[in-house]
């Protein structure tokens, strides 16, 4: 799933979330058939949380607070468990950790132009030099539209790039190897210790974490479905 909000592109791997900041204008892609839960927070919840969208990382404890909170439908403040869900949940929403898969464009035209061949092939390993020659533009104007306009230069930038595309295809089924020509890496290891870097872990277990997480989620769907549902006494 990806989500657009101004000049930025958020991709969420499954068992991901997105913080979207309340009042922040956006717009949803689904390339494919998704499920997905939402929460709404009063701001005065989430005033410590982040100002701008971010991937989060769910964990195992994170995404039952989430199921448990959707089942609950509304947390009532007189209710001493679902307040006690709204804190836990707000804490770990808290601690989440954010993950890079997001790319900020340039509003500059030279610099968009650049950036766009980019994002057309990430694997594209032409120097910046030679993108600028391409768009008219010198090396200098590029770095300086990047630092100012998204905080880093273009080469972190396009790391970032190839990163986020990288996540897409290995949650697309891509096998390691392949990703790696796919994002401009000519041996695997430098990809992997590119990931590794990045997100803690090697691509290899980390999809296969994800594996495990969509595995174990539909045997909890199936299991809620057969169990009894719990009925609730009128208040």
């Amino acid at each position: 799933m990806e989500v657009f909000s101004g000049q930025s592109v958020w991709l969420i791997p499954p068992h991901f979330a997105l913080w979207i900041p309340a009042g922040t204008r956006h717009r949803i892609h689904m390339p494919g058939p998704v499920s997905m839960r939402t929460l709404y927070l009063r701001t005065g919840l989430t005033a410590r949380f982040e100002q701008h969208c971010a991937v989060l990382h769910v964990t195992p404890l994170l995404r039952e607070l989430i199921v448990e909170t959707v089942h609950a439908s509304q947390l009532r403040v007189r209710n001493r468990y679902e307040c006690a869900l709204r804190d836990l949940l707000i804490a770990h929403l808290r601690w989440a950790s954010p993950m890079p898969t997001f790319v900020t464009l340039p509003r500059e035209a030279r610099a968009l132009v650049v950036a766009q061949a980019i994002l057309r092939n990430p694997a594209e390993s032409k120097t910046i030099a030679a993108l600028c020659a391409e768009a008219g533009v010198s090396v200098r104007t590029i770095e300086r539209v990047f630092c100012d306009e998204i905080g880093i230069n273009f080469e972190s930038w396009r790391r970032q790039v190839r990163l986020t595309k990288a996540v897409e295809l290995l949650v697309a089924g891509c096998s390691i190897k392949e990703v790696a020509h796919k994002v401009g890496y000519c041996q695997s290891s430098a990809f992997v210790e590119m990931f590794h870097r990045t997100f803690g872990t090697t691509p290899k277990v980390w999809i296969s974490v994800l594996k495990n997480l969509g595995q174990r989620s539909t045997e909890l769907h199936t299991t809620s479905s057969l169990a009894p549902q719990r009925t609730r006494k009128p208040r």
